[in-house]
């Protein structure tokens, strides 16, 4: 006669556990390199902005496009136009962004700016 199966044997579950989670030991502080670093901006009205300054504006529209002083910039020319443009704006560069304009084209024209070495970038509406 062929004898019961009383037990389960707990073993090899134990050790998948065990590996599972020194995968994980050594994953979790690499998952936290990642990101941007943001610096929240205070509430500035457009007349505090002073006349003189030298800040670089560009206009995502709600159809996606770029605008550079009212002349519309390719995608794939924007780092090129900003890293042509940087010298002439010293004081950083403001993104107006159309209320529905993609994220996505808001974060290529960051990416385009940081790439070309502009390093103060700020958003308004």
């Amino acid at each position: 006669m062929r004898d019961s199966f009383n037990e389960i044997n707990i073993t090899p579950l134990t050790d998948i556990f065990l590996v599972l989670l020194i995968i994980m030991m050594v994953i979790a502080p690499l998952l936290d390199q990642q990101g941007l670093n943001l610096a929240v901006p205070e509430v500035v009205n457009q007349e505090q902005i002073a006349k003189d300054s030298k800040i670089m504006n560009f206009t995502v529209t709600s159809d996606n496009r770029y605008l550079f002083n009212d002349t519309e910039i390719a995608a794939a020319s924007l780092e090129q136009t900003v890293a042509q443009h940087i010298k002439d704006y010293p004081d950083g560069l403001l993104i107006q962004v159309d209320d529905n304009a993609e994220h996505g084209a808001v974060v290529k024209l960051m990416d385009s700016a940081r790439n070309a070495g502009m390093t103060s970038i700020s958003l308004s509406r």
